[in-house]
């Protein structure tokens, strides 16, 4: 079959976010995402209500990826789904709706790792976007997870540092929590952290050994500093939001870069990619583009639709799998905890 006549739909549902892309080879036809914003009142994602609100979008965000991509899903080749890792209840909808409609078309099934899915979203076709080139470094930052990756093929890929305890993604929400601001409170740390002074307020970096990471520590200390501070001052984070948030935001790209840098150092490696939810910041994608000035590297940043949990990422690596015949029968289940191997 020409490339250009396989068409994937893709099904996300890891977390909170609802996805259904179709792909005609690499490029995306659709991506349609459903936000679920009744967790914002629980300032953060509660399983149980993602479950069902997953079950409420599934089928209009299929329904409305077919349309967009003006494709009859009898024109589909095969079906992609994120197998895991996230939300067990989450899975479960995604994982069984794809599943049946595999089955009721009676055409292949692909599972997909979630986080595998990240990295080569980079392999999306798009206009002016050069892919990367084998072997680079991926840096994966999201809400649950903090990792360094080497690429060294699409499915050959090896954890070269990973975080022991909290995800940096975490640490932004944490830390916006602690400051009052509504959940999802990362994107608006990175909101008032560009108006404020870095240097402000430093706060401490943990030491860890090798490429592995560790945010409790620092929440910890912003959540101290402030209990201390609002003490003395209860206006303290009103008179000073900006200088904290930029603070906080300087301090956390210290750390990620701290340990992009160990990585180049160890592998020789200086082709690095970003990939996840905290990959939209935009003081990480800064230090990205002056670590390419600065130390001659290439860097790969993706497009904001591809950072955030979304289905054409699931699409591209269903489109990957498709063309190696990697398929997977009904037996298939989901894993809330799967591990790139």
């Amino acid at each position: 079959m020409d490339n250009k006549t396989i068409y994937i739909l893709a099904i996300e549902s890891s977390c909170d976010d609802t996805s259904a892309a179709v792909l005609c080879g690499n490029r995306t036809l659709s991506n349609i995402v459903a936000t679920q914003k009744i967790h914002e009142e629980y300032g953060g994602v509660v399983p149980e209500l993602a479950s069902r609100a997953h079950q409420q979008n599934i089928v209009p965000v299929v329904h409305q990826a077919l349309a967009k991509a003006n494709i009859d899903k009898k024109q589909l080749s095969a079906i992609a789904f994120t197998r895991g890792p996230g939300l067990m209840g989450s899975l479960l909808v995604g994982t069984s709706f794809a599943k049946s409609l595999s089955l009721g078309l009676g055409i292949p099934l692909i599972e997909v790792n979630h986080m595998q899915a990240h990295i080569l979203s980079h392999f999306i076709e798009e206009e002016n976007y050069k892919m990367p080139s084998f072997p680079f470094l991926a840096m994966t930052i999201s809400g649950g997870h903090t990792q360094v990756v080497l690429v060294k093929d699409y499915f050959d890929m090896e954890i070269l540092g990973e975080s022991l305890d909290d995800a940096v993604g975490e640490a932004y929400d944490k830390s916006a929590k602690i400051l009052g601001l509504p959940y999802p409170g990362g994107p608006l740390v990175d909101k008032y952290a560009q108006l404020g002074n870095p240097k402000a307020f430093p706060f401490p970096k943990p030491k860890v050994d090798g490429l592995n990471f560790s945010f409790s520590g620092l929440k910890t200390s912003i959540l101290y500093f402030i209990q201390r501070e609002t003490k003395n001052n209860p206006n303290f984070i009103a008179e000073n939001l900006n200088d904290i948030c930029a603070s906080i935001q300087y301090t956390i790209i210290n750390i990620l870069m701290d340990k992009i840098k160990k990585a180049v150092k160890q592998t020789g490696i200086t082709h690095i990619a970003i990939g996840g939810g905290v990959s939209a910041n935009s003081g990480i994608r800064q230090a990205l583009k002056k670590a390419e000035e600065k130390w001659g590297w290439t860097t790969y940043i993706p497009k904001f639709e591809y950072c955030t949990d979304n289905a054409a990422m699931i699409g591209i690596v269903g489109y990957l799998k498709y063309k190696e015949m990697d398929f997977v029968d009904q037996s298939i289940t989901a894993k809330a905890r799967y591990v790139i191997e």
